[in-house]
């Protein structure tokens, strides 16, 4: 089993403003993202992939909102492999509603938040209501965590840190921080750590070799493989260019006395069932 917890659905540029538009051409050095999403392309360029997490996302601040009955609809094209998340903007009037209709009205399976991108902390107790949701209904959540190539985005959203105390005071919740956090990985690893029920996902990172190479080396000296869930952040990577990445890792260390990564615990990644570890019915 390959799922891959973390791609994207919209359309382009229907669902960004035109300044996000302009912001995005600095997602990835040395090339400009085509934001294109079309799940035709996404099923030709994940060849080993068998199932997939798929989700918008809402964030008035920087100029994205992707209604989730356009996700639902995306899904609606493969529901054996497609896996729905709703997304809210708790900046904005209406979430509560827009998160009980996602859930008992499309049927979405969990939870997608932007928090740096629309501009509050995931620890505001003014969010308490989502968290207790989340919880009671066992839908997992997912945030962005990391770094952003929005200027209006504020850092101070994003820390995995923050994750420590909404995980304190929710015990129960399963959530996922996205991007290993990148780059503040450590507090990523460390927060799952200490957290049963918290992971972190490695998406859109392979094509930053040497920067993942480290970061999952700390993961590997913390002993948290166990905690990290494979994703791609489609459609700015793709599966099997991100397995290839995976397995290639240890490639560029050829020559050197620089320890290697375990190629079974990322194996093990790779074809970890990350459906069944949140208790997800699929």
């Amino acid at each position: 089993m390959i799922v891959d917890i973390h791609s994207h659905a919209w359309l382009d540029p229907q669902h960004f403003s035109p300044d996000f538009r302009a912001q995005a051409k600095r997602a990835r050095a040395g090339m400009e993202v085509d934001l294109t999403v079309h799940y035709e392309d996404y099923r030709k360029t994940a060849t080993a992939g068998d199932k997939a997490v798929v989700f918008g996302g809402k964030a008035k601040l920087s100029g994205v909102w992707i209604d989730d009955q356009y996700v639902a609809d995306y899904v609606a094209a493969d529901p054996a492999r497609l896996v729905g998340f709703l997304s809210v903007d708790p900046t904005q009037p209406g979430w509560e509603r827009e998160l009980r209709e996602g859930h008992l009205g499309l049927g979405m399976k969990g939870i997608k938040l932007l928090p740096m991108y629309a501009g509050f902390r995931p620890d505001d107790e003014r969010l308490d209501p989502l968290w207790k949701y989340a919880t009671e209904h066992r839908l997992p959540v997912l945030l962005h965590t990391g770094t952003t190539f929005i200027a209006q985005a504020p850092l101070e959203c994003t820390l995995p840190r923050h994750i420590d105390v909404v995980a304190t005071r929710f015990p129960e919740a399963k959530i996922i921080m996205a991007h290993l956090g990148h780059p503040y990985e450590g507090e990523c690893i460390v927060t799952a750590r200490k957290h049963p029920n918290v992971y972190t996902d490695i998406s859109a990172l392979h094509y930053r070799p040497w920067q993942f190479y480290n970061s999952l080396m700390l993961v590997q000296e913390y002993g948290v493989w166990g905690k990290l869930l494979f994703g791609t952040d489609y459609p700015f990577t793709t599966v099997d260019a991100t397995i290839k990445g995976l397995r290639s890792m240890n490639d560029m260390l050829e020559g050197t006395a620089l320890p290697r990564l375990n190629m079974k615990d990322i194996e093990a990644m790779i074809h970890r069932d990350s459906l069944t570890l949140l208790g997800i019915e699929h």
